[in-house]
């Protein structure tokens, strides 16, 4: 069970574009980024508004704090987004009022991120991810997500030991493992996700003994060494792990950065030129931009 659908009820925030000609999907993105369970547009055209529903486990307060700290970094790509309205709500059974929206979805070159109810359904050659849209972040549907995947198909090899630091679904990791690598250890600040990944192993048949799962921060705690390190994080989350990778990454491994803005992509890069790694590969989708930094 989605452990959202707990909650007796929710907090709904209303986002609406301040600018004239804002596409909707910014204000998606804008409810991705800030942990929405679900969202839905009450408008859309010139101006769009978006509904996005928060989990009541938090005080309203709290996601106001985050979406308006993403809504005013000066280096993001929300400026032209506002909180309009908010409201209290009774629960729904949002992932079964919404199962159209999880269509399958390629990503990369071989893989394909599949709703568990569409199974059966897989495309020809290609390896299926089955997720379960819940409230994690990382259900493949995101830029970001998507971005962080094409690089993990890329850089994983056979055997290889991987760590997913902000790992929400379980998404790259889980890909990570059908792709060959040998073992995961996943860490993430949200102890409410540790279910649903468990649930989304469990969906693509993989033994709970291949993951190392807990709640952290970061890498503080890990002393494993990885192969393959994933974040699919935001910028500053990602800035303060840059100086701990070199730590844990094997010589020759790579590490993975996704979760990021292009309008942030100077100022990571220059944090990168300086951590010991350098770049690889980066890639850009809609406003989202990731990257792929090898040791020095």
């Amino acid at each position: 069970m989605d452990h959202a659908s707990e909650d007796s009820f929710w907090w709904s925030i209303d986002l609406e574009a301040a600018i004239p000609g804002v596409a909707g999907e910014m204000l998606m993105s804008l409810a991705d980024c800030s942990g929405s369970i679900g969202a839905e547009f009450v408008t859309e055209g010139e101006s769009p508004t978006l509904r996005a529903f928060y989990r009541s486990s938090e005080p309203l307060e709290y996601w106001f704090s985050v979406l308006n700290e993403i809504i005013k970094n000066p280096e993001g790509s929300f400026s032209g987004a506002r909180i309009c309205s908010y409201a209290r709500v009774e629960n729904r059974p949002w992932g079964t009022l919404h199962l159209e929206a999880f269509p399958p979805l390629p990503v990369g070159a071989n893989l394909v991120v599949m709703a568990p109810w569409h199974r059966g359904k897989e495309p020809g050659g290609r390896l299926p991810l089955y997720i379960y849209p819940g409230s994690a972040f990382g259900t493949g549907y995101h830029e970001s997500t998507q971005i962080a995947l094409t690089f993990v198909e890329r850089f994983v090899k056979k055997d290889a030991s991987v760590i997913d630091i902000g790992a929400g679904s379980g998404v790259l990791f889980i890909a990570a493992l059908k792709l060959g690598a040998r073992s995961a250890l996943a860490r993430d600040l949200d102890p409410a996700v540790i279910a649903e990944i468990m649930r989304n192993m469990e969906l693509n048949d993989l033994s709970p003994k291949l993951c190392n799962l807990a709640v952290g921060d970061l890498l503080k705690g890990i002393e494993e060494k990885a192969d393959l390190l994933m974040a699919n994080i935001l910028l500053e989350p990602n800035l303060r792990l840059l100086s701990d990778v070199g730590r844990v990454l094997r010589p020759g491994g790579t590490a993975v950065f996704s979760g990021m803005t292009v309008k942030e992509r100077p100022r990571f890069l220059s944090a990168l030129s300086g951590s010991g790694l350098s770049l690889v590969a980066e890639l850009t989708k809609n406003e989202w931009w990731g990257c792929a930094a090898g040791s020095k």
